[in-house]
């Protein structure tokens, strides 16, 4: 690995428990917009894994290099390079998607960006159109543990928005439905919402 691409071991512990959810969420998409790119490692390895369909990256513009150099040394036919989107700021991709992706953005988003986010994806995709959102949320305010209630107060004091109740998320996400919800390693969960 060269020492100047970005590297989350978050990502490599999470991909493949991920991975084994996108197979069955993901399975009739054709197009999944992926929100928030980051490093560029979940969108290499799903990429790969998930040829029938086209992958989107997406991020502010100061990750692009980073997610390019993932895509240069691990390419795949079906993964697209970053392209700009910062909620509150870009408007949403002039493609039409008919999945989405993100991973451990909600919790990092100012509320009314996460708001925004919920909102987009909703009025967005098509009737039928998945969105799959991983990371760590609070059920109806409760933590699921002391790690994450700590983070969550970590990231407030650092500026970050912090954790996002599913309740709240719901609430923001109408017309599209919550249609399951699977616990994860490291006290995360995977949201699948569907239009």
């Amino acid at each position: 690995m060269s020492m100047n691409k970005p590297f989350s071991q978050a990502c490599e512990n999470n991909k493949s428990p991920i991975l084994a959810l996108l197979k069955d969420a993901f399975s009739t998409c054709h197009h999944v917009l992926e929100i928030g790119s980051g490093t560029g490692q979940h969108a290499v390895f799903f990429a790969s894994q998930l040829p029938h369909l086209i992958w989107q990256t997406s991020d502010q513009p100061q990750y692009h290099e980073g997610i390019e150099a993932w895509m240069s040394e691990f390419p795949s036919a079906n993964l697209q390079p970053p392209i700009p989107l910062t909620f509150g700021e870009s408007a949403w991709p002039a493609k039409n998607f008919d999945g989405v992706f993100t991973a451990n953005t909600a919790h990092i988003m100012q509320k009314q960006h996460a708001r925004l986010m919920m909102e987009q994806v909703s009025a967005h995709l098509p009737k039928g159109g998945v969105f799959c959102q991983y990371g760590p949320f609070t059920q109806n305010g409760e933590f699921s543990s002391q790690s994450n209630r700590d983070f969550h107060y970590h990231l407030l004091s650092e500026g970050y928005g912090g954790y996002r109740d599913i309740n709240e998320l719901i609430q923001w996400a109408e017309p599209m439905t919550l249609t399951s919800i699977h616990s994860m390693p490291a006290n995360n969960l995977l949201l699948v919402w569907q239009k």
